[in-house]
């Protein structure tokens, strides 16, 4: 299975280059040593290739994309009023059905650790956003609640580190299934995928409608959604690249990645909205970071005429 944010391996495309093993014969014949070792696939052509590595780049894109909004919300303080909370909750849900279908369909260990790494991610920025919700809500401030953020996020990267290895060692169980029940399996993980995109695809709109009701894209960083749109667009062309390479079935291989071909580049599209926001609040953004600068300027006038009046 391809995640809408993981480029998966092409079963149709890989199969026809894999060779019994015979003895003193080697498994895959002609295929790229480093994809091999690193993907398990075995590509002997340009085409495969390109789809690998334009799939490696969409996926780099995908661990990078959070990071800039980790850090603007760190040094903004205010991440509550520039993310909506609904963006965060149908990311994250994305994310989860990702790695239930990532593993009912017995994925690549890569596969497995990258859907885990954007879930914790999904954790920081959740966690970040309630911090700084409750922090700027309150009227004093508490030790107490940032100890417990580190509790909780040291907690979660202690479980998120150790559970792709609980997955990988359960995963043989699966392969082991009799074919029907494998069958099922294999549909409830395509499903997990639909529901993927869906979730993907309805994160954008609740920022969008932030967005429009602030008038503003202060708070959040583009970063996270260029880099998403690199991601997604990446994703669609890599699948596309492959198809001259395919023996088997095109019209099959595209409905097997039909659910994570619709969530992203639908995604994409929304994201086009969220970057004509940005460059429409653009001057929005510039009036509010002068009026912030200008305050400091005056406090100083406001104080020395006060000292003048006392004298």
């Amino acid at each position: 299975m391809a995640t809408a944010r993981f480029p998966g391996k092409s079963v149709d495309v890989a199969a026809a280059n894999w060779t019994p093993p015979a003895l003193g014969r080697p498994v895959c014949v002609n295929g790229t040593p480093w994809i091999l070792y690193l993907l398990e696939e075995c590509v002997d052509n340009v085409w495969e290739y390109c789809s690998v590595v334009i799939g490696l780049i969409s996926m780099f894109c995908f661990l990078l994309s959070t990071l800039p909004q980790v850090y603007e919300a760190y040094r903004n303080g205010k991440v509550e009023e520039a993310m909506s909370f609904g963006f965060l909750f149908f990311l994250f849900s994305g994310d989860l059905t990702s790695f239930a279908g990532c593993y009912l369909t017995s994925q690549l260990p890569i596969q497995v650790v990258t859907v885990v790494f954007y879930i914790f991610t999904d954790l920081i920025l959740i966690s970040q956003f309630l911090y700084y919700k409750i922090k700027n809500n309150s009227s004093r401030k508490s030790p107490v609640l940032k100890w417990l953020c580190f509790m909780w996020c040291g907690a979660a990267t202690l479980v998120l580190l150790a559970l792709p290895k609980l997955i990988i060692d359960n995963s043989s169980t699966l392969d082991t299934q009799s074919p029907t029940t494998s069958k099922s399996v294999e549909i409830t993980g395509y499903i997990c995928g639909y529901l993927a995109s869906i979730f993907y695809l309805c994160s954008r709109f609740p920022q969008l409608y932030k967005n429009f009701q602030r008038q503003s894209t202060e708070g959040t960083s583009y970063l996270l959604f260029a880099l998403a749109m690199m991601g997604n667009g990446t994703y669609g062309l890599s699948v596309i690249v492959v198809l001259p390479a395919l023996k088997g079935s095109k019209q099959t291989f595209i409905i097997k990645h039909l659910a994570w071909l619709i969530g992203s580049l639908g995604v994409l599209i929304l994201d086009f909205f969220v970057t004509a926001q940005f460059i429409v609040y653009r001057k929005n953004n510039s009036a509010k970071s002068s009026t912030l600068l200008s305050v400091p300027e005056v406090e100083p006038l406001l104080c020395e005429e006060m000292e003048l009046s006392l004298l």
